[in-house]
């Protein structure tokens, strides 16, 4: 279900045994809500004894956790972590995205087709490896949607720090359609599809 580290697990219980009749409480993970694209969680304490019958209830090394029915589908195989960056905190490492809506601007066909060509593979793992840790130091992604493989056009989704950056336009051109046409010479276009609309700083 979701597990914690060492230094996480540690924070916790000793966060716990302030509470007020701490042996009652178990450490509640929640979903609460989607934004800008991503997760957002609520990490509380609670009675155990609260659980329904459909929340999941483990334990973590004698640490009762609680994740209730509605967020156990999209918390499966997340991780609590401590960071010591900044002021440390607790950080829930979630693999599971939000679905994203269909993009708009990708012809039927060409988003029908999926991304598994190998042109579309190939994109993927340039943007994975060379792109992303480029522009993540500007809190950016970029994701390919769509790859039109008859006539070697990439779509691309930006988030995070690029999604309705002004400066996007400027990242997409100089930074990411350079980098994906240098290690593939046969691209002959680069779309943004990005609803920078829902960005943290839209186009005004």
């Amino acid at each position: 279900m979701v597990t914690l580290t060492d230094a996480a697990r540690d924070v916790v219980t000793n966060a716990i045994a302030q509470e007020p009749d701490p042996e009652r409480l178990a450490l509640w993970l929640e979903v609460r809500g989607v934004v800008d694209g991503a997760f957002v969680y609520d990490l509380y304490f609670q009675a155990l004894s609260d659980a329904a019958d459909d929340d999941a209830v483990f334990s973590d090394q004698d640490l009762p956790v609680v994740v209730p029915a509605t967020s156990i589908d999209v918390l499966r195989g997340a991780r609590l972590e401590w960071s010591e960056e900044g002021t440390g905190g607790l950080v829930l490492v979630n693999p599971n995205t939000p679905p994203q809506p269909a993009p708009s601007g990708v012809p039927d066909e060409v988003l029908a087709a999926g991304i598994t060509g190998p042109l579309a593979v190939r994109a993927a793992s340039v943007l994975e490896s060379v792109v992303n840790p480029s522009i993540a130091s500007h809190g950016g992604r970029a994701d390919l949607v769509a790859m039109d493989e008859e006539n070697n056009v990439a779509y691309l989704r930006l988030s995070g720090g690029c999604q309705g950056c002004a400066m996007s336009r400027m990242t997409l051109t100089q930074g990411i359609e350079t980098a994906l046409r240098d290690e593939m010479p046969e691209l002959t276009g680069v779309i943004d599809v990005t609803d920078h609309d829902a960005g943290e700083n839209p186009y005004a």
